[in-house]
């Protein structure tokens, strides 16, 4: 099984959800997305155990918080791939020298 890497879920919403000029809107969707999964652990939801339960489940509003996320890098022109593991590199000097960032 194929598992998606970051470049691919953001090629992915690019064809489907791209506007190119107004990262402002994902971002507000971000917030959005934020609050609704706080409300999510606050209260304690279910988790999804299928298609049928996942609407207001932690792991529905886990994804649509990487969902814009994604979008705003989208918009921006950023690749995350790239800056994940040079943010994990500079992560790893100040936090956890032990830990090395390499995906395979």
């Amino acid at each position: 099984m194929n598992h998606p890497t970051i470049k691919y879920l953001q090629e992915y919403l690019k064809s489907k959800d791209y506007r190119g000029d107004r990262p402002d809107v994902y971002f507000y969707k971000l917030v959005e997305e934020v609050g609704e999964l706080s409300r999510a652990l606050l209260l304690g939801a279910p988790h999804a155990t299928g298609d049928d339960t996942i609407k207001g489940s932690v792991e529905e509003e886990l994804w649509d918080v990487m969902y814009y996320t994604l979008c705003i890098a989208n918009e921006l022109g950023i690749d995350l791939e790239k800056w994940i593991k040079i943010k994990e590199d500079y992560n790893n000097t100040r936090y956890n020298p032990d830990a090395k960032y390499d995906p395979q």
